[in-house]
């Protein structure tokens, strides 16, 4: 799950930021609204939630929900800021916010409404993701192989690998490329090493082929990977 965090405060930014790692979301985060644009406009990261800061330099908080909801964007937005005034929080809700968090708040609250946002929108992030023989579970990080007599059976994978295979069930019999891969599965300040899309790849292989599961993930010369859905079922 990868959220888009706008917030030019320091020290909040940064403790939003851990907060949610910890949780096993993946954080772009970014200090002015330009940023922002810049990440969600050509959509080439495709991000489950956003938190926007109404106040942020350049591009508020406000003008990139009215940019969003103009493009009919759907991706949940939970606004932060210290207007507290009901007219701003009419303004904001207005303006296509899915929730208003009003600062100072505690950690838990924003995970609290941060899920709320989530079951809210199924259609964004459902609480389950149901492909093949494949079940994927927000709620326990986890992904299960039915077996022949109905049972599930849960695959021991790292976080890492649990995204990789996430990715991969939201694109059955689809084209990924190694950038898409990179941008789903790394910050983007984080230094990415050329074949770490390569060894998680193999990595998730020799997981899946222990569940007798072989070749699920085709290389594809010259396009990237392909999750076969037929080889799953």
């Amino acid at each position: 799950m990868k959220v888009l965090l706008v917030e030019d405060e320091p020290v909040l930014g940064a403790a939003i930021k851990q907060t949610l790692k910890q949780e096993k979301y993946i954080v772009d985060w970014v200090l002015n609204g330009a940023q922002a644009w810049n990440c969600l406009e050509h959509q080439k990261t495709q991000y489950t939630l956003a938190i926007f800061d109404w106040l942020v330099p350049g591009i508020s908080g406000l003008e990139l929900l009215r940019r969003l909801r103009t493009r009919n964007n759907p991706l949940p937005v939970l606004m932060l800021t210290a207007k507290d005034r009901m007219e701003d929080k009419v303004m904001g809700l207005d303006a296509g916010a899915d929730d208003y968090l009003v600062k100072p708040f505690g950690m838990e609250e924003l995970l609290a409404r941060l899920r709320a946002l989530q079951r809210r929108s199924p259609q964004i992030q459902p609480e389950q993701l149901h492909v093949g023989r494949f079940i994927l579970d927000y709620s326990t990080c986890t992904v299960s192989l039915q077996q022949a007599n109905g049972d599930p059976q849960v695959i021991s994978l790292t976080r890492k690998e649990f995204q990789v295979l996430e990715y991969f069930m939201k694109h059955p019999n689809q084209y990924v490329t190694r950038d898409q891969l990179l941008n789903y599965l790394y910050e983007m300040s984080a230094e990415r090493i050329s074949n770490v899309v390569a060894a998680q790849i193999r990595l998730v292989r020799r997981k899946l082929s222990e569940y007798g599961c072989d070749n699920l993930i085709e290389t594809v010369p010259g396009m990237g990977y392909r999750f076969n859905l037929n080889d799953a079922n």
